[in-house]
Parts: structure tokens; sequence; C-alpha cells
């Protein structure tokens, strides 16, 4: 989990010093990283993964990474780091195909994919053990991060259903 949130927030940074502006998304970084349909249909297939280190801006990363520092820990200690790893891969690249499916035009960026994932993952062991979605604390934490997923405009609706779903059924698969 850290070693993702460093690695996410070195690219950023590296975002910054290209840039020059903390919510400037109009740099080589972005362009060379982010995923859209045409990108991948093109055969840069490793646009589904590197967009999610890439953020655009200070709150959108704040917001990422608070969630992978929170979600990423509590999953790294259940089922350990290794399996932790591949299903946060898992939703990134689904997130990732979920922004495309649902917003082909738009280029794409933000780790939201992989944290919704590893909500989905969580839920999915959660109720593995016999727990109730609504009971623990992420049934209302999901709840509430898909209505700002749907209420507020330029958040990639196919990137967190493609993360959560991806999340979901890695966790169901290990």
């Amino acid at each position: 989990t850290m070693a993702l949130i460093v690695a996410n927030v070195l690219v950023f940074l590296a975002q910054l010093v290209q840039s020059g502006s903390a919510g400037a998304i109009n740099n080589r970084i972005v362009a060379d990283g982010g995923v859209d349909a045409l990108t991948v249909a093109d055969g840069e297939i490793y646009r589904l993964v590197t967009a999610a280190f890439i953020h655009a801006g200070i709150a959108h990363i704040a917001f990422n990474m608070f969630g992978l520092w929170i979600l990423g820990a509590a999953l790294e200690n259940y089922l350990g780091s290794p399996r932790m790893l591949l299903i946060y891969a898992s939703s990134v690249v689904w997130g990732s195909a979920g922004a495309i499916l649902l917003s082909p035009d738009a280029l794409t960026v933000g780790a939201s994919g992989g944290v919704f994932g590893l909500m989905g993952a969580l839920l999915v062991l959660s109720r593995h053990r016999g727990m109730e979605m609504m009971r623990s604390a992420l049934g209302p934490v999901l709840l509430l991060n898909l209505v700002f997923t749907f209420a507020i405009p330029g958040i990639s609706i196919g990137g967190h259903l493609g993360g959560l779903a991806g999340g979901a059924v890695a966790a169901a698969i290990l």
C-alpha cells in the first residue's frame, strides 16, 4: 500500500514540475499516460495501468491516496501484500476498461478505479464472512461514494463502476 502511495505521489510531483501548476493536467505525463479508447485501440495497452498513477490536481490525489491508505492497508492486513496487489491491479485495469466503455473519448486519469475495487473486494470478503453490507462501516462509505460518482460532473462513472466490479470479482476468485 505504501509503495503504491509513494509511486502515485512521485508521479504527481513530476506532473507539478512539468506543468508548473498544482491543477494543470495539460502536460506530457497526462498526454502519454492517460487512458482513452483511441490510444488503447492503437496498441498502447500500458495506459490501462499508467492512468491510475496520474491525477488531475491536489484534491484528486489527496482523496485517492487517503482511500488507498485506509482500504489498501485493511485489505493488505487481511489477505497479505501479494493478493492485495493483485486485487488492486485488477481493479485498475477494470476501472480503465469501464472508463473507456462509458466515456471512450475522454482522457481519464486517477487511482479511484483501484480504490473502488478495494471497497468491492472488502465487501465481498465481508459478505463471505457473513457480514451484511449496511452493518459494516464500508457499506455506507461505498453508497456515499457512489452518490458522489453520479452527482459530481467530471468524475469517471465507468472508472468507478469498473474498478468496483474488478475488485469484487478478483476477491471472489482469490
